[in-house]
This record gives structure tokens, sequence and C-alpha cells, in this order.
């Protein structure tokens, strides 16, 4: 059975994507990356001790996550929320590790707090003064569609609009050889269950067996871009958001598992 919602609100941020309005132009071919590339977003969200002391992962969640709000005109405190991260903020766990094998009485609250998968989330909520619920997702390899998935079930069951936050950021230390990620990552979108003066794309999508075909990529050149960050499979998707034409994509949700997505104008 297929379900319709409608995309609101885009927000892509790396060192070579910094913003969505750049990186759709370098995702159409239309700019080149530049040659150097950005440091970690400051949010604005937070106050200026704050955006200092948080780590990388909060940065580059708030960062989407207040993107693709504006570009929605929707009220964040609105909104259920659903955060995805394949490993959460490995390098907070690495330090904390770190501490605790060599100095255990020293471990600092403020890293433990940023070390639980729900931080950037929780930050998120506090921040916009959100009572709405949001939902922390990580699946491994498949955590970006797995996410998606979840999104988009809440958007057709709630009949409400809902903000989908995706990221991750470098690993670090041992558990980086078993956990690997490069570079800085952030995607968001805002999903509708109907059309407003603010859709763009309406976005049909199932989920269904995974077919032998395997899933979607983006090009070559493009994926280069992302590539070696934990959440680089969600770069398909957001290069055809940004083609802005009729596109089919699969992602895959979980080993056997495919989400089917249809993209067109709204």
């Amino acid at each position: 059975m297929r379900h319709r919602v409608y995309v609101e609100g885009i927000a892509l941020w790396a060192p070579l994507l910094p913003g969505w309005e750049l990186a759709r132009e370098i995702l159409r071919s239309e700019r080149t990356p530049t040659a150097n590339p950005a440091p970690r977003p400051a949010p604005t969200l937070l106050a200026p001790t704050e955006r200092r002391r948080a780590p990388d992962t909060v940065a580059i969640a708030l960062e989407v996550a207040t993107r693709a709000c504006e570009l929605a005109q929707r009220d964040p405190a609105s909104m259920c929320s659903v955060f995805a991260s394949t490993h959460g903020d490995l390098a907070v766990t690495d330090s904390m590790c770190d501490t605790l094998a060599k100095t255990p009485a020293l471990v600092s609250p403020i890293k433990f707090h940023n070390s639980v998968h729900n931080a950037a989330a929780g930050y998120w909520t506090i921040g916009v003064g959100c009572e709405q619920p949001y939902t922390a997702v990580s699946a491994w390899q498949h955590t970006f569609a797995a996410g998606l998935l979840e999104a988009l079930t809440q958007t057709v069951v709630q009949q409400d609009p809902v903000l989908y936050v995706a990221y991750d950021i470098a690993a670090r230390g041992p558990l980086g050889t078993m956990a690997t990620s490069t570079g800085l990552l952030g995607a968001a979108l805002v999903l509708a269950p109907g059309p407003t003066s603010a859709s763009m794309v309406q976005l049909d999508w199932c989920a269904r067996p995974a077919a032998a075909a395997g899933p979607s990529r983006a090009s070559a050149a493009n994926g280069a871009l992302v590539a070696g960050n934990a959440m680089s499979d969600c770069l398909p998707l957001f290069e055809a958001l940004a083609q802005c034409g009729p596109r089919d994509l699969s992602l895959l949700a979980a080993p056997q598992l495919e989400l089917q997505l249809e993209l067109r104008p709204a």
C-alpha cells in the first residue's frame, strides 16, 4: 500500500556542502565545491557559551533542524520529531572510555549527558521549547532509511507534520576501528501529511521486501563529497530533491526491507 506525504523543509550540511542553498547547486553540478571545507556549523539556537561547548553531534543536528523548519515556515515547538544517528557521539564516548580506563574519578558529567544517543534531540526540544514527543533511532548501516521510515509513518498515522533529522560525525579512538565514520554530515526534512503553500515535493512511499537490484546510489562525484560518513546513505534522496524532477528511489531500511520512494514536484 502506498502512502503520500509532502516535503516542506529541506536542510543539508557537510564541510563541502555547507547549507542546502549551496548544496543544491553543487548536487546539480551547477557549482563546484569549495577547496576549503567549512568548519562545523554554529547553530544560532544555542547561546554563545553553549554553542562553543556543544559536541559536534549537537551542532550539526541543531543546524539542519533549524534550517529545515525555517524553510518550511513551521513552528519547531509544534512538531513531533525523529532523530537518527548511526553511532551517536563516538568522540565523546571514546573520551569517556579513555578517562574511565585512566582516571575514572574525573569523568565529566557534561560529557556523560552528551554521550547518550538522544542528546541532540534533548538539546533541540529544550532549545525550541517543544513538548511534543521525539524518537531517537539507530539501525547500523540502515539508519537513514530506518529513521525516514519512522518519520514517514508518524506523519501518515498522526496526520501532523514531523521533523526528521539525521546526522553522524567522525569516529575516534579504538571505537573508530569498529564503527567507522569520517567528517560531519547532517540532513533534515519537514514532512507534512497534506499539501500546503510551503510544499516543494510530493513523496509517495511504501515499505516492501528488498529487491535484488539493491538500493539507489548517488552519482560518483556527489557521493565523494560525503564519502566515509556513516550517514552518507542520505545522499541519493537529497540529490533527487536537488534535481526537482520526477525520480524513483529505493533505500534499505533493514537487510530485507526496502523503502520505495517516488518524488514528484508538488
